[in-house]
């Protein structure tokens, strides 16, 4: 399990290692405990991302359990290629893209509880700016 807190909100969340077994590994690995900004995405809707920059997490370029149409609360892991290293948070409707076009990223982990929150960490986002973002993982 993962704890995530973003905009002063707490949410808990399944790692999805049956379907993205080398994308969990390397997200508990090399990125946890993660602390940064959440941002509002500029492509991808109603959705907040972490840019990870040009960082190489080790899992390749092709998304395992990939999806371009996340659920609220899927988070994804991109690895980078088309766009730079990132992690996007879908609050709503969700088409992941970038600039250069449609991006497909890994569903990595699966919001449990808190989900009734999304909807206000979209607004915080959105009208307040970017926001405290802390992955973590829950022993246990």
């Amino acid at each position: 399990m993962l704890r995530l807190t973003a905009g002063g909100l707490v949410f808990l969340a399944r790692l999805e290692a049956a379907a993205a077994p080398r994308t969990c590994a390397a997200v508990t690995r090399l990125l946890l405990p993660l602390e940064a900004k959440l941002l509002q995405s500029r492509w991808s809707g109603e959705a907040a991302w972490v840019p990870l920059g040009d960082r190489d997490i080790g899992v390749g370029r092709d998304p395992e359990n990939g999806t371009r149409f996340p659920a609220p609360g899927q988070l994804l892991l991109y690895p980078g290629g088309l766009s730079e290293t990132e992690i996007l948070l879908p609050y709503g409707s969700t088409s992941f893209g970038s600039k250069l076009g449609p991006l497909a990223g890994s569903h990595f982990a699966t919001i449990v509880e808190g989900a009734e929150q999304l909807p206000e960490l979209g607004r915080r986002v959105l009208w307040q700016g970017a926001q405290d973002f802390r992955l973590e993982a829950i022993p246990g």
